[in-house]
């Protein structure tokens, strides 16, 4: 079944913090976009490729169709940080790394009146009502979808965020009941996020566990909570958004290679 294409137009952006820029979107097909449950509500932001000439009505489907695979549109995944049916607006927030990279210079540039086309949502995550306290760990990448789930504890909830960012210029505003842990990256310190987590004094109880952000982090963080916390694998919401050194379809490509890795036979090892 094809997916969703939901066609926007940029109302206004704000500059959240030097590095994240907040997009604010509506028009067009808001309406019909769903609003489901998930605070890790995600889409799949459709790029049209400089020069080349698409068909009208935009529909991915004949795009495949039609044109050769270099054509077709890239995309690039972002969490939906919220939506107002209400105020017909869906909000969406881009790390920015200056020119680098292609959504977060479009988001830069953006103006009220561009065209954001959305295919989505997905979404896995949503903090469980009946878990005795929360945990939040990632970047700046994972940011939104924590701000968000953080928005939806219900009142007296306990949670705790550990939050990796470029400095404290970075740093963005959580619920005053969140217990904040900000640390700042730091070249010599790949294992800073995990070494946080692991320094943490846990609250007695059940934990929810949404650990999302750069892969090698989110791994490390993942062993951690699962062999030294003994966290059953049913309380943690545990996902790689990138990777060092690799683009989304660069990281997209790991993925699907490792994820074929893990599914294929073993092959037994050969008698000598």
């Amino acid at each position: 079944m094809a997916r969703r294409m939901t066609t926007l137009e940029v109302r206004r952006t704000e500059r959240l913090t030097p590095g994240m820029i907040r997009v604010v979107a509506g028009g067009g097909d808001i309406a019909d976009f769903p609003d489901t449950a998930h605070t890790d509500r995600y889409v799949k932001i459709v790029f049209p490729r400089p020069g080349v000439r698409y068909p009208e009505p935009f529909d991915m489907e004949a795009i495949r169709a039609e044109l050769p695979r270099e054509q077709w549109p890239a995309m690039r995944t972002y969490t939906v940080r919220a939506l107002d049916h209400a105020a017909g607006e869906l909000t969406i927030d881009f790390v920015v790394h200056g020119d680098r990279g292609l959504a977060g210079p479009w988001a830069a540039a953006a103006r009220p009146g561009d065209v954001l086309r959305l295919m989505g949502p997905s979404g896995a995550y949503a903090p469980d009502p009946d878990a005795d306290w929360h945990l939040f760990v990632g970047d700046e990448s994972a940011l939104p979808a924590i701000g968000a789930a953080a928005e939806r504890l219900s009142a007296g909830a306990r949670a705790i965020a550990v939050l990796e960012v470029g400095g404290p210029e970075e740093r963005q505003e959580l619920p005053a009941a969140v217990e904040q842990h900000w640390v700042h990256r730091a070249a010599d310190r790949p294992d800073q996020l995990v070494d946080a987590v692991r320094a943490l004094e846990f609250p007695v109880g059940r934990v929810h566990a949404f650990v999302h952000g750069e892969a090698g982090a989110v791994r490390a963080v993942r062993h951690h909570l699962l062999d030294e916390r003994g966290v059953p694998r049913s309380d943690l919401s545990v996902s790689g958004y990138w990777r060092i050194g690799r683009d989304e379809d660069g990281w997209q490509a790991d993925k699907a290679a490792e994820r074929a890795a893990e599914q294929a036979p073993q092959r037994a090892p050969a008698a000598r």
